[in-house]
């Protein structure tokens, strides 16, 4: 293979959105260095680590035209893409780190690459939010992911008081400078009881997973200096203690006004119980009363 040749001269016209590893460079997936390979116009929110990452697997520019699009030139970068797909060609866009468009650039570039009816393709790969979510031992059945919390303390709060209400696990990002603040304003937000996790610097060699409950976390951290990429999640707020006789009275009161199905939502929902607990009550509860 010579550095300008490509590994599948017949890549389709379109917008591709390559993910990149977030650590460990052997993350990338073979698909993902096909379309490097064979893209005609490269782009990447950070051009010398894509150039580093392809040279790593033995891939390089060679000719092509290789453009740096990132939030501080997105208005001006996207005429140039755009009159590339507008010929015809094949475009290749990659984040620094992840998976292009979550809490990273490109957003944008999509919304006016869709609607100049162009083609969009994905190349999926790695994700701290999944990553993270892999290795917390919080619940994944529901999941937000909530990106950054504002700089500013009011919209910060606002965020934060938004967040803990949220019926799923919570995922944020967070500057490792900020990290330490952002616990210890969470903690009496969300609860110092709730169950939390910290990952840091997630496939790389300090590779770090911290999980306690907020306040514990939140005590640990407070002095500590942090370094590398940071992921926060937190589990999804506790159910509160509810006695049977109350769980079976919600249940017989609207099952007589909906649907099974309305019923256990609209009751695990006003309970803040599992729907699972609250279906096989309302299931028992309809047996019993089949039996009388």
């Amino acid at each position: 293979m010579t550095d300008s040749a490509p590994l599948a001269p017949s890549l389709a016209p379109g917008l591709w959105l390559v993910s990149t590893p977030i650590g460990a460079a052997r993350d990338i997936t073979l698909r993902a260095l096909d379309v490097l390979g064979a893209a005609e116009v490269l782009a990447a929110e950070d051009t010398r680590s894509l150039r580093h990452l392809m040279q790593i697997h033995g891939l390089s520019a060679g000719g092509r035209t290789l453009l740096a699009y990132h939030d501080h030139n997105g208005e001006r970068m996207r005429p140039k893409l755009l009159a590339a797909l507008a010929e015809g060609r094949s475009v290749a866009y990659a984040s620094e780190a992840g998976t292009p468009l979550v809490a990273d650039p490109g957003f944008q570039l999509v919304r006016a690459a869709v609607a100049a009816g162009h083609a969009v393709h994905a190349v999926p790969g790695a994700s701290a939010v999944l990553a993270a979510l892999a290795v917390a031992g919080l619940p994944t059945d529901r999941f937000a992911f909530l990106g950054f919390a504002p700089a500013q303390a009011g919209a910060r709060a606002r965020f934060l008081a938004e967040a803990a209400a949220i019926p799923a696990t919570c995922v944020l990002y967070e500057s490792p400078r900020r990290v330490a603040r952002l616990l210890a304003e969470m903690v009496p937000i969300f609860g110092a009881g709730r169950d939390a996790v910290v990952c840091r610097e997630l496939t790389k060699r300090h590779e770090e997973v911290i999980r306690a409950p907020l306040g514990d976390l939140a005590a640990a951290l407070a002095s500590r200096e942090i370094k590398g990429e940071v992921v926060v999640l937190t589990d999804r707020q506790g159910a509160v203690a509810v006695g049977a006789g109350t769980l079976e009275a919600a249940l017989a009161d609207a099952l007589a006004q909906d649907s099974l199905r309305a019923a256990v939502d609209r009751v695990a929902a006003e309970l803040g119980l599992p729907r699972r607990q609250v279906y096989q009550a309302a299931l028992a509860l309809q047996k019993g009363q089949g039996d009388e």
